[in-house]
């Protein structure tokens, strides 16, 4: 159920919907006590009787919180009130990747140097949450948004997981320490950037998120997803079996570029 505009949820006022989600909707918000424009994710009144939901969000927060890098959006805080349990984000103004691609031209292809300059930055934003011991597990353009100036923003650690390693982020925040456990056989993701791992199932590291890049970065010069299927078990099965059409790269990709998309998705 939506949060109507005009809806006060401690000092945030509601201004209109901004997307939404599994894990909740993404509302743009006016901060009335300091006065700037927020983006509030809600995980919604009904929501908040169910146990593994409610762990999520909070496990989000808490990730978000550990991370300060300019290619990750900011966390402001929590809020709680009688439209539900919320997180208090930066709001980036911009587009989505998704959409960018979308707007590029008849073959959702970008240029070269473009696709490289976002890659760059989306990368720099997991190795940040890397070196904190945290795995996005979700990143597709839908989760990157380009803002007015050209920066990149990685978003939504909603399915994030911390891995539990010396230089982890639990050495610091004994408070992630009560991660959710995965079950084998459970599909965690999107299905067209998911690793294999994630496609059968088990526990996935850092590496789901570097084949995931691969996927994007595939996308963003080849103007097609690496892998397609007209069904999900059709696309699981080419992810499991299949390599990307590399002839699909355009000519003007370097050397270096298209070794580097070969050992992501290796």
């Amino acid at each position: 159920m939506s949060v109507p505009s005009g809806f006060k949820l401690g000092s945030y006022e509601i201004l209109g919907l901004l997307g939404a989600g599994g894990m909740g909707q993404v509302y743009r918000a006016r901060d009335t006590r300091l006065g700037r424009v927020v983006a509030i994710k809600v995980l919604p009144d009904d929501l908040t009787k169910d146990p593994d939901r409610v762990e999520r969000f909070d496990r989000e927060a808490r990730i978000l919180a550990s991370l300060n890098h300019p290619n990750i959006a900011t966390i402001h805080g929590i809020e709680d009130g009688d439209g539900g349990c919320a997180l208090v984000m930066e709001l980036v103004e911009g587009q989505t990747l998704d959409d960018r691609l979308a707007r590029a031209s008849k073959e959702r292809r970008l240029p070269v140097a473009e696709a490289l300059a976002i890659a760059r930055q989306i990368a720099d934003a997991l190795d940040a949450a890397h070196e904190k011991g945290i795995v996005h597990r979700d990143l597709k353009p839908a989760n990157v948004m380009i803002t007015t100036t050209g920066a990149v923003k990685l978003l939504d650690f909603g399915i994030a997981k911390t891995l539990r390693t010396p230089s982890s982020i639990e050495a610091t925040n004994a408070t992630l320490r009560g991660e959710l456990t995965e079950q084998s056989g459970r599909l965690l993701g999107t299905a067209p950037y998911m690793s294999p791992e994630q496609a059968r199932g088990v526990s996935a590291d850092k590496r789901a998120d570097v084949w995931a890049f691969g996927c994007v970065l595939y996308e963003m010069l080849a103007g097609r997803r690496a892998f397609e299927g007209e069904t999900q078990t059709d696309l699981l099965a080419a992810i499991l079996q299949r390599e990307p059409d590399w002839s699909a790269l355009p000519a003007a990709t370097p050397p270096s570029i298209q070794r580097r998309v070969r050992r992501c998705l290796g």
